[in-house]
């Protein structure tokens, strides 16, 4: 078997990029396979001729297959996507943390820890003793700004 028949080259490239699917999911790669199936069609037909119109050929099969079929071998073939939260403001809005170093009276700082780290933090102005249960409110350059639990508070 010799590959330097243009044919065979195209059909062979097609079979491993169909095959390197099961590999690399996500509907591209066979599409990309199915491409060079169609070139190798096409030089079997006599319809081209030569490298520079196999590859526009492979080119615009390519295309039309990505932008026709992208969305129907997502959904049959997948592959693995999922989208955290970037923003870092709202994963900490609203949880719980201890203060372990008084906040306030005012602007005074004090630390609060909070998964597993010390944080500097600001009160809402009055004094929140250390070992009192805080909410976060919001985060401030590197600070977080705190208020305490109405639970905290009544025991």
């Amino acid at each position: 078997m010799s590959f330097s028949n243009p044919m065979l080259l195209w059909g062979c490239i097609g079979l491993v990029l169909m095959f390197a699917e099961i590999i690399i999911p996500g509907g591209i790669v066979i599409l990309l396979g199915t491409a060079c199936l169609v070139v190798a069609g096409a030089l079997a037909l006599g319809l081209v001729e030569g490298f520079v119109q196999s590859m526009t050929l492979w080119f615009i099969a390519s295309m039309v297959l990505l932008l026709g079929f992208r969305q129907i071998t997502q959904r049959l073939i997948g592959g693995y996507s999922h989208v955290d939260n970037t923003d870092e403001e709202l994963d900490i809005y609203n949880k719980e943390a201890v203060v372990i170093q008084t906040i306030g009276p005012g602007q005074k700082a004090g630390r609060i820890e909070f998964q597993g780290s010390q944080w500097s933090a600001l009160g809402d102005g009055t004094e929140i003793v250390s070992g009192t249960k805080v909410r976060i409110i919001c985060r401030d350059n590197i600070g977080l700004v705190v208020e305490p639990l109405i639970d905290s508070q009544d025991t």
